[in-house]
C-alpha cells in the first residue's frame, strides 16, 4: 500500500507491503452535523454548565481572549467573528477587547504571524499582542506548590476567555481548557513546576481527573479564574469538526469525550516499526513539536523496534533548553539520569526521547544535516521509503508496520 506523510508544507510517500501492514492510524468515522464557523456558533448559542457568553460579559469590562501560538493548529481565525459577535451583542467595545497569543516558552511572533493567526476582522477590530513571561502578576499557589504567575494583561482583566484545540498531550493528558493559562500565559518557573510532575506515571496521555499535573493545571486556572472556554476539535486535515463552550472544566471534559471517539485508537498489538508523522506544517516546525508524534507512536512499538520519525523541523530543535540537552548530553542514559535529580523545561522533551531510545531505535527524516541528527543520538534517513527499507533490513522482512500520519492526534491503545 503506498502511504503518504505530511512533511512541512509537503508530503512524504513510501510503498508498504500489505502482507507487513497492521494498520493505519486514521480518526474513526462519527457522525457530523455542523463544521467550522457555524458549529462554533452553534457551541457559543449553547454552552456547557455557564450562562450564553453575552450574558456574563458586560459593557465597559475589559477582556482578555487567550488563543494559541503558531506552534498549534488552532483556527483561531475562524473562531474569532462569531466570539466577537457575542461579546459585542453584550455591548462590550472593541477597544476592551484584547487578543492575547499564548507562547508558553515559544518565541515571540511577526506581526504577519499574529494576523495570519487572528484573522483579518480580528486584526483589524481589536488590540492582539503576544503574552509577555516577563511581565506577570503573581496570583498566588497551587496546593502543589506551582506559583501561578500570569501575564498582566490577562491577569489584569475582568474577564478570561480561554481558546484551544483539543488533542492528546503526553503528559497534560489532553490540550485544551485551562492549559491556555498554565502553562500558555505563565513565567517559565510556573511552567517548570507543573511541568516536572510529567516524571509520575499518572501523568500520561488520555489521562485526566487523576492527571497529577492536569489537576494542577486546572486549580490554576481557578485561582487566577477564567470566565468562559472556546475549544474545538479538529479533524485529520485542521477543520472544526466539533466545538464545545462555557465551563472551563465541564465543557472541555466534553471535547475530550468527543476526541476520544475519533481519535483513541484500541490495537490488539504492537508493531515492529511504526512510521509517525505531526501530519505536516506548522506542528513539524521543530523537532520540539514534533516530538509529540513521537511519544505517541511509543506507545505502539515493540520493544527493539523502530520508530521512523517524520518531520521537517526546518526551524531546528525549537528551544535553547531543549537543544542544550540534545546536544550536550554525553548519552541517552544521561539525560534520564539528570531529568531526575534536575527538572528543566526543555530537558523533559529531551529526557522524553531519551526513554523512547530506550525501548526503540528512532530514524528521523527531516531538514536536519546527517551529521547534526546523529550527534543528537537518532539517525538520519534521507526519506521514508528509505528509512522503511533500512528499518526491514534490521528488524527481517516480516517485520509488522504500523503507519500513524497524524501521529499527534491519534492515540493507539494495546489491548493484547
Amino acid at each position: 500500500m503506498k502511504l503518504q506523510f505530511g512533511f512541512g508544507t509537503g508530503v512524504q510517500e513510501a510503498e508498504v507491503p500489505d502482507g507487513n501492514l497492521l494498520g493505519v492510524l486514521h480518526a474513526n468515522e462519527v457522525p457530523l452535523e455542523l463544521t467550522g464557523e457555524a458549529e462554533v456558533r452553534r457551541a457559543l448559542e449553547a454552552p456547557i454548565e455557564s450562562p450564553r457568553l453575552r450574558d456574563l460579559v458586560h459593557p465597559g469590562e475589559k477582556i482578555a481572549i487567550v488563543t494559541s501560538d503558531i506552534t498549534r493548529p488552532m483556527p483561531t481565525y475562524k473562531v474569532m467573528p462569531a466570539l466577537l459577535d457575542e461579546l459585542y451583542a453584550a455591548g462590550v467595545r472593541r477597544e476592551d477587547v484584547t487578543l492575547v497569543f499564548a507562547l508558553g516558552s515559544h518565541r515571540h511572533h511577526t506581526p504577519e504571524e499574529q494576523k495570519k493567526l487572528a484573522g483579518e476582522r480580528a486584526w483589524n477590530e481589536i488590540r492582539c499582542v503576544d503574552s509577555d513571561p516577563t511581565d506577570c502578576v503573581h496570583l498566588g499557589f497551587t496546593e502543589a506548590g506551582t506559583p501561578v504567575d500570569i501575564t498582566r494583561v490577562v491577569a489584569e482583566a475582568d474577564r478570561r476567555i480561554c481558546l484551544g484545540n483539543i488533542e492528546y498531550h503526553y503528559f497534560a493528558g489532553y490540550s485544551g481548557g485551562a492549559k491556555a493559562l498554565m502553562p500558555g500565559v505563565s513565567t517559565r518557573d510556573a511552567i517548570q513546576a507543573n511541568h516536572s510532575m510529567m516524571v509520575k506515571p499518572e501523568a500520561c496521555a488520555g489521562a485526566l481527573d487523576t492527571n497529577p499535573l492536569r489537576m494542577d493545571i486546572e486549580e490554576a486556572g481557578r485561582v487566577c479564574g477564567i470566565d468562559f472556554i472556546v475549544n474545538v476539535v479538529l479533524s485529520e486535515h485542521k477543520e472544526i469538526i466539533r466545538a464545545v463552550a462555557g465551563h472551563p472544566v465541564a465543557a472541555h471534559r466534553e471535547g475530550c469525550k468527543f476526541l476520544d471517539r475519533i481519535y483513541l485508537k484500541e490495537l490488539p498489538q504492537a508493531a515492529d516499526i511504526v512510521l509517525v508523522s505531526q501530519g505536516g506544517a506548522p506542528k513539524d516546525l521543530n523537532l520540539y513539536q514534533t516530538q509529540k508524534a513521537l511519544d505517541n507512536a511509543r506507545h505502539s512499538v515493540k520493544q527493539g523496534g523502530v520508530i521512523v520519525l517524520i518531520g521537517s523541523c526546518k526551524e531546528g530543535l525549537g528551544e535553547k533548553v531543549f537543544e542544550q540537552w540534545m546536544t550536550q548530553s554525553e548519552s541517552p542514559d544521561a539525560m534520564i539520569e539528570r531529568i531526575g535529580r534536575d527538572f528543566q523545561l526543555g530537558g523533559h522533551k529531551a529526557a522524553a526521547i531519551a526513554m523512547t531510545l530506550k525501548k526503540a531505535d528512532i530514524y528521523l527524516v527531516s531538514d536536519l544535516a546527517d551529521d547534526f541528527v546523529r550527534s543528537i543520538f537518532l539517525t538520519p534517513q534521507p526519506n521514508v521509503q528509505t528509512a522503511l527499507d533500512r528499518a526491514l533490513e534490521k528488524l527481517g522482512p516480516d517485520a509488522t508496520v504500523l503507519a500513524m500520519p497524524y501521529g499527534g492526534s491519534t492515540l493507539p491503545r494495546i489491548t493484547g
